[in-house]
């Protein structure tokens, strides 16, 4: 039997998790959210005091890497992250760990480390896969291919609005400069970089809402699981 896989990639602040996690819950399909295994990554060698040992310690990271003690539970609230047994669902989220998460995901061992973990999420009836690779890299096969997008300016202004909502303090200005720093680390890493693929159906959302470029992404979807 084959697995429906849609897949969403883009740059970081475009949305693709929350309308991942929509069309999840739309077609009753399983959620991968592959930016969080590299932000979990990111955050484990840090806790372990490794992250600044990669080229000395890679062998050791890499053994870490793919024994990663990890749950992604569900509740009324949303989806809980646990490493080690530890709820670290918002910490996984701040800019910090988003740098982290950047950083290892530019190490080819520690890609090849988490490939096979993430196809292991491509169970019946479907998957929504979610983050910078999934189309040219972890699921070429996938029948539905996203790449959203957006300004850094308006991906910022919505980073911001998020941050704020968990009751952080940040400045817009740091907020960009993340941003467009983060977007040459992973547009320029030399493995699977972060591109759109050739069929993938491109949303630039930055004058659009969630419910619009939703309705987008339903519609295209419907049409490609439909062949």
């Amino acid at each position: 039997m084959t697995v429906q896989i849609i897949t969403i990639d883009g740059p970081s602040g475009s949305g693709k998790g929350t309308l991942a996690a929509k069309l999840a819950e739309h077609y009753q399909f399983h959620l991968l959210d592959s930016g969080a295994l590299y932000r979990l990554l990111g955050l484990s060698l840090r806790n372990k005091q490794l992250l600044d040992q990669l080229d000395t310690q890679l062998e050791q990271c890499v053994h870490i890497a793919s024994q990663l003690n990890i749950q992604f539970l569900t509740t009324e609230q949303g989806i809980k992250v646990l490493l080690d047994n530890e709820d670290v669902s918002q910490e996984i989220r701040t800019e910090e760990v988003g740098a982290f998460a950047s950083k290892v995901a530019a190490v080819p061992e520690f890609r090849a480390a988490l490939l096979q973990r993430q196809r292991n999420f491509a169970q019946a009836p479907g998957l929504v896969a979610d983050g910078r690779d999934m189309a040219t890299s972890i699921f070429p096969e996938a029948q539905a291919k996203i790449y959203l997008t957006a300004s850094a300016q308006s991906r910022a202004e919505r980073r911001v609005n998020q941050l704020q909502a968990m009751g952080l303090d940040v400045k817009i200005s740091d907020i960009l400069a993340n941003i467009i720093a983060r977007d040459k680390r992973d547009m320029e890493r030399e493995v699977a970089p972060l591109k759109p693929a050739d069929d993938a159906y491109i949303i630039d959302s930055s004058e659009l809402n969630i419910d619009e470029v939703f309705k987008l992404m339903t519609t295209y979807v419907d049409q490609q699981l439909a062949k």
